[in-house]
């Protein structure tokens, strides 16, 4: 059963990373047009927050008090792992250059690992610490940062992106909550849609938006057709997707198959747009999966709590905790030989 879920947590991973990763492909044309990434964004979480509203309810049998119940959860993840993230990388974009921004972001894997070892004081298994130095390298590869004046200010901002990220996969992870992962991505798009509406309102994010044709993989299309599909494919998709391969593979893997999406953005980029993958990208790629394979080898530590069966000689009484061992009936004694029986 572990293993059929640690496949399936892999297969929606990696799901998640093509459709995240395909993201950028299909925004392009409305970027191109005119469209401002702030637009981009509220248009696609608030479309799939409204693709998710129907399938949420009925995951949750239309009771909401779940939602309540978890309502800081929700409220934290809402802001900070959907909303916050984009707000913050575009910020970042403004700033410094976009590969470095890039490449702060998909730092929260390492982010992770470091956190788990300051709080756990202990440290990470080798195949660990060598799986975060492979994929690191190999997203440097990927992403090819450029020279560029580095504004304090931008790295903070970038910085700020990468916890966000951090905190999408520690929360995602809370299965605890009682909260399916379909209702969570829902409630996740709307709240995070309103926040950067009213971000946009007050001005902190650029708003502009053309409601026109545009320019579509060959051909043309109307505007909200790219809308449509970047939020039902790389947004309700793939934040459901996503939230269900954290709680089956836990922060640690999970974080490490999201560099995926750097790897899948190069592959859609070339097959629909046409933008060449230098040799330097695909060595970069094989990096980055040489690295998630070298986590995923990482050796289960025993679970805390799991009562551990006595030896069975040993005298151990029954009680609360303890886990009771039915020793086997003695063997009969033998019978006694005496020298006519030789």
């Amino acid at each position: 059963m572990r293993g059929s879920r640690g496949f399936i947590g892999i297969v929606l991973g990696l799901a998640a990373g093509l459709a995240f990763g395909a993201g950028g492909a299909i925004v392009k044309p409305l970027l191109e047009s005119g469209w401002s990434p702030g637009a981009a964004v509220f248009f696609r979480i608030t479309v799939a927050a409204l693709l998710l509203a129907v399938p949420g309810l009925i995951a949750l049998r239309f009771d909401l008090r779940p939602l309540w119940r978890a309502k800081w959860t929700v409220l934290v993840y809402s802001v900070i792992a959907v909303a916050g993230v984009q707000l913050a990388f575009y910020t970042a974009i403004a700033r410094i250059p976009v590969s470095t921004a890039l490449l702060i972001e998909y730092l929260a894997p390492v982010a992770l690992v470091a956190f788990a070892w300051v709080r756990t004081r202990h440290a990470p298994q080798i195949v660990v610490l060598a799986g975060s130095v492979v994929a690191i390298a190999g997203l440097v590869l990927v992403i090819g940062p450029t020279g560029g004046p580095l504004d304090p200010f931008g790295v903070v901002i970038a910085g700020v992106a990468m916890l966000g990220v951090a905190v999408y996969y520690v929360l995602g992870e809370r299965s605890d909550l009682g909260v399916p992962p379909i209702a969570l991505a829902a409630a996740g798009c709307l709240i995070g849609a309103l926040v950067l509406g009213a971000a946009a309102l007050a001005g902190l994010v650029p708003f502009e938006a053309e409601f026109t044709d545009v320019g579509f993989f060959g051909g043309t299309a109307p505007w909200w057709v790219p809308v449509l599909m970047v939020a039902a494919i790389s947004t309700a998709f793939a934040y459901v997707a996503g939230i269900q391969a954290i709680r089956l593979l836990g922060t640690r893997l999970s974080s490490f198959l999201g560099l995926s999406e750097v790897v899948f953005a190069g592959i859609v980029a070339w097959a629909l747009l046409g933008e060449a993958i230098g040799p330097v990208q695909l060595i970069g790629g094989i990096l980055i999966l040489g690295g998630i394979v070298l986590v995923r080898l990482e050796r289960s530590a025993p679970r805390a709590g799991v009562p551990v069966a006595p030896a069975l000689d040993a005298d151990v009484e029954p009680g609360p905790g303890r886990l009771e061992v039915n020793p086997l009936p003695p063997a009969p004694a033998p019978a006694y030989r005496g020298p006519s029986d030789e």
